[in-house]
């Protein structure tokens, strides 16, 4: 299943290398609330592995459309099942103020096209 969600660059964080063959980058937007502005949401989004760079073209203040997909894991450690959710960007758009086209784009491949972590990642650890 695939989402966008359009909003201010805020936060763009520094890519992390999990393991050899694990490295995630998180970066956040501002959601404008149409009603009220102080209720305004504040959505992270992570890329992973060759996806890691989709945000490196952008700065702070632009105005963007991130095309991601909603991923769902279970992991237990020590008798305890833990659930998480990570929203996956794999496109990312540079939008004009008017919020009308595109000026920049970066994007992954298509979501049935991506991965699923590689076992090494979920060993001991959050793969996050």
């Amino acid at each position: 299943m695939s989402f966008e969600l359009t909003g201010k660059l805020i936060v763009k964080e520094d890519t992390v290398k999990i393991s050899d063959k694990f490295q995630k980058r998180e970066f956040v937007i501002e959601v404008p609330n149409e009603k009220n502005p102080e209720w305004n949401d504040f959505v992270k989004f992570q890329s992973v592995q060759d996806r890691v760079d989709l945000i490196e073209p952008f700065n702070i203040g632009d105005e963007l459309k991130v095309s991601f997909n909603i991923k769902g894991n279970k992991w237990e450690r020590d008798g305890k099942v833990n659930y998480f959710t990570n929203l996956d960007a794999w496109r990312v758009e540079k939008v004009e103020a008017g919020g009308s086209g595109n000026i920049g784009t970066a994007s992954a491949p298509m979501p049935d096209q991506l991965e699923d972590l590689p076992p090494e990642a979920e060993d001991d650890e959050f793969p996050f």
